[in-house]
C-alpha cells in the first residue's frame, strides 16, 4: 500500500516518484491483464488466475468431452438401428409379397401354370430378401445375417454405461421366440425368419410335375410358416424400434447435461465483458495519473539544483 511520506530533501531517494511508478506498474499489469480478459474471452487463462476455479472448470471440462463421446456413441447406434430397421422393412415388405404369392396359389381357380409362375416370382421376392440382408451393411459389418451384436459406450459412469445392440434372430434370443435368421437360399436344409422347415429355396423347385410348397397338401402349410415369418421379422422391427425410443431420449439426456455443463463453465472462467472494459477504463485512467504524477515528481529535484545557483 503506497503512502504520501516525503523524504524532503534528502538526495537519496525520490519517494513520491516511487511512489507514483509504483501506482504506474500497478495500473499497466491491471491494463494487462483486462486486455487479455477481453481479447481471450476468459477471465481465467492460467491456474495462478483463480487456483480453485482452474481446477473445477478443467474437471467439468473433462466430464464435457466424455458426454461428447457417449454422444457419438449413440449417433452411431442410431444409425445402426436405423440401417437395420430399414433392412427389415424391406424384409417385411418382400415376405408379404412371397406370403400374397401363397395366397394366390391357394386358390382352386388356378391351374397348373398360373401356380408356376406365382412361385417363381415369388423366388424372385426371396431372390431380393438375400440380396437386402447382404447390402445392409454398417461399418463392414451385415447386421440382418444373424451374427450382428455390439456395444456402445452411452454414458459416462460405471453403472449402466452400456448398450448392447444386437440383431439375432436365433435361439438364443428367447424374448421374440425366434430360431432362426439364416437367410442363404442355397442350402436347402436352411430355415427362414425362425420358421423351421421354411426354405425360399424351396420356390424355385415347384414345377409343373411337382408343385411342392405350392401342392394342395402343402399350401396350407406354406401359408402358415410365411405368416409366421412375418410375425418374426416385425418382432426384431419393433425391437429396434425401442432401441431407437431409448436411444433418442439418451442423446437429449446427454445433449440436456453438455449444455447444463458449459453454462457452468462458462459462469467460472469466462469474462464479464462489461465488468473488464470498466476496469479497462479505470485502470487507463489511472496510468494516465500516475504518469502526471511521476512526470511531477521527478521534476522537483530542479526546484532544489536552484539553491546551488
Amino acid at each position: 500500500m503506497p503512502s504520501a511520506i516525503s523524504n524532503g530533501t534528502r538526495i537519496r531517494t525520490n519517494t513520491p516518484a516511487e511512489n507514483a511508478y509504483n501506482a504506474l506498474d500497478s495500473a499497466n499489469k491491471s491494463i494487462a491483464v483486462r486486455q487479455l480478459r477481453l481479447s481471450t474471452g476468459k477471465r481465467i487463462n492460467s491456474a495462478s488466475d483463480d487456483v480453485a476455479g482452474y481446477i473445477t472448470s478443467r474437471a467439468l471440462q473433462g466430464r464435457v468431452n466424455t458426454l461428447k463421446a457417449a454422444l457419438n456413441a449413440v449417433g452411431d447406434a442410431q444409425s445402426v438401428t436405423s440401417i437395420a430397421q430399414d433392412g427389415l422393412d424391406n424384409v417385411g415388405s418382400l415376405v408379404t409379397q412371397i406370403k400374397d404369392s401363397a395366397s394366390s396359389a391357394a386358390s382352386g381357380a388356378l391351374g397348373t401354370d398360373e401356380k408356376v409362375a406365382l412361385a417363381k416370382a415369388a423366388y424372385r421376392m426371396a431372390q431380393q430378401v438375400k440380396t437386402v440382408v447382404d447390402s445392409t451393411v454398417f461399418g463392414g459389418r451385415q447386421l440382418l445375417a444373424g451374427g450382428f451384436s455390439t456395444e456402445f459406450v452411452i454414458g459416462s459412469n460405471a453403472s449402466n454405461a452400456l448398450l448392447t445392440v444386437g440383431i439375432d434372430l436365433t435361439t438364443n434370443n428367447s424374448d421374440l421366440n425366434v430360431s432362426s435368421n439364416n437367410f442363404d437360399l442355397s442350402n436347402t436344409s436352411t430355415t427362414f425368419a425362425g420358421i423351421t422347415g421354411l426354405n425360399l429355396a424351396s420356390l424355385n423347385d415347384v414345377s409343373t410335375s411337382d408343385l411342392g410348397v405350392f401342392s394342395s397338401a402343402n399350401i396350407q402349410t406354406t401359408l402358415t410358416s410365411l405368416s409366421n415369418a412375418l410375425d418374426n421379422v416385425n418382432k426384431v422391427a419393433s425391437y429396434l424400434g425401442g432401441v431407437t425410443n431409448r436411444l433418442s431420449s439418451q442423446s437429449d439426456s446427454l445433449n440436456s447435461q453438455v449444455t447444463n455443463y458449459n453454462a457452468a463453465i462458462s459462469r467460472i472462467e469466462d469474462a464479464d465483458v462489461a465488468q473488464e472494459q470498466l476496469q479497462l477504463v479505470r485502470a487507463q485512467f489511472l496510468q494516465q495519473a500516475s504518469l502526471t504524477s511521476l512526470s511531477q515528481a521527478n521534476s522537483a529535484p530542479s526546484t532544489f539544483l536552484g539553491l546551488f545557483r
